[in-house]
């Protein structure tokens, strides 16, 4: 059995990892590059194996860039099946038509601005190429066996990273071999979701590395969201928090309306603008098994939140000049309604911008919690006068105490680790990390490389 890195190497973005014997190919993850341009330009080259001849893909979890390259995938020949959870289908029902949708919006305004080197630009995929996708989808429950490829028989144990997330465990019965992907790896004590299930066996495990050379911070989230929101209130300002759709806005709407309901900021108007993410949290308050909050505290968050679910609502939104708290996508603000609520608020001092999670390098969040004096929104530059914060201590991902602990909860005796899905820094210090503690021979793989499994 051979495992290659078509992906998610010397990144944090575009996951994809290829499990072949010889008959057979099976895809984990297809994910879209995002962040630096030179890694999105992968998204246009061909893709590194004829997708006719993949015999199935198995998802991790739903974020984009684990799932966002499955239409382009089906469009250029992939007929067979696509395997997740049940909590990932409903999402990526959400997310993937939601992507095609902003690319094909993206293109037209790109036309329209000029701005775009293309003289007719046009979309890695479209909404109607979204749709198609999801028809090769089949969902499972957590630990219920499955054989997507003969031979290839696999498990999804809980990740707690999002809903529907997961480890995605393969046992080749002629191999007699097991490998495991961590995909993206939960909090121990995360706000919403439960932890992470430790994993009991593995002959190769591929694990994770986004926070692989930090800590999250110690500080309590809600004294600073506390503090963000009556300071930025108190001088007429507007906090406005770029959020993942899925996962991160649940998890803002939660605290700031937790911090209402205890007298501890003002009642403003709360905004959730982005269909995926209200379409996400709807979501959300169906799964209760898999996060903790009751229904009491999903109505809560339901019963006090403005859906700005029209373009029109939308655009009257950001002529909005009162203090108010607006939850908008995407979390690193590389698209979506949140590019204009930015071009709004980033020049006047009075705003707020408040990012709750990992920020990949080459993206706008990044430039602008490293400083920078203005950034680039549809072909013009802007200004960042606004106050700029990042609440690491509310990101998704474990950091690399979090899953050290995680992998020394088990019974894991593995004879090789892969680190990946991680900035080359973080991940080559994850692997001496995990190599110290536990002594497994660990390696970061370079992007299409192959190993015997």
């Amino acid at each position: 059995m051979k495992l290659q890195f078509l992906g998610g190497t010397g990144t944090v973005t575009g996951s994809r990892y290829l499990l072949s014997d010889d008959k057979h190919r099976m895809l984990v993850d297809c994910g879209m590059y995002q962040g630096v341009k030179t890694l999105r330009r992968r998204n246009w080259a061909p893709f590194p194996v004829e997708p006719h001849t993949i015999d199935a893909v198995v998802l991790t979890h739903a974020h984009i860039d684990h799932t966002g390259y499955l239409p382009a995938l089906v469009k250029n020949g992939f007929k067979g099946k696509i395997y997740c959870t049940k909590a990932t289908h409903e999402l990526c029902k959400v997310l993937l038509p939601d992507a095609g949708y902003l690319q094909e919006e993206d293109a037209k305004y790109a036309f329209r601005k000029k701005f775009s080197k293309h003289e007719h630009p046009e979309p890695l995929f479209t909404e109607k190429d979204a749709y198609e996708a999801l028809k090769h989808f089949e969902s499972l429950h957590y630990h219920e066996e499955f054989e997507p490829v003969k031979g290839f028989h696999v498990t999804f144990t809980p990740a707690g990273h999002i809903l529907g997330s997961s480890c995605v465990h393969v046992r080749h019965a002629g191999h007699d071999r097991t490998v495991v992907f961590s995909g993206d790896v939960g909090r121990q004590n995360d706000v919403i979701m439960r932890p992470p299930e430790p994993i009991q066996k593995a002959d190769v495990l591929v694990c994770e590395s986004t926070y692989g050379d930090r800590l999250h911070g110690e500080t309590d989230p809600e004294q600073e969201l506390t503090d963000i929101i009556s300071t930025t209130a108190a001088r007429g300002g507007v906090v406005l928090m770029p959020a993942f759709a899925v996962g991160r806005a649940q998890m803002l709407l939660y605290l700031v309306h937790k911090l209402m309901a205890q007298g501890k900021i003002p009642k403003l108007p709360v905004y959730l603008n982005s269909p995926m993410a209200i379409r996400a949290t709807e979501i959300f308050c169906r799964h209760h098994k898999e996060h903790r909050l009751n229904q009491a505290q999903c109505e809560l968050i339901d019963d006090n939140t403005h859906f700005v679910r029209s373009v029109e609502e939308s655009i009257e939104l950001t002529t909005k000049k009162f203090p108010a708290i607006i939850i908008s996508a995407s979390g690193m603000a590389s698209g979506g309604r949140v590019l204009h609520h930015l071009k709004m608020l980033l020049p006047n001092p009075r705003n707020s911008i408040v990012f709750a999670g990992f920020q990949a390098p080459g993206t706008r969040g990044d430039a602008m919690v490293n400083g920078v004096e203005s950034v680039k929104i549809h072909g013009e530059y802007w200004p960042v006068k606004a106050e700029i914060h990042n609440l690491d201590s509310l990101s998704a991902h474990g950091d690399y105490a979090e899953i050290l602990e995680w992998l020394g909860q088990g019974q894991l005796k593995p004879e090789k680790v892969y680190i990946t899905h991680g900035e080359m820094l973080a991940a080559d210090v994850m692997r001496k990390r995990v190599r110290e503690r536990f002594g497994w021979d660990c390696e970061v793989p370079e992007l299409f490389q192959e190993v015997e499994i």
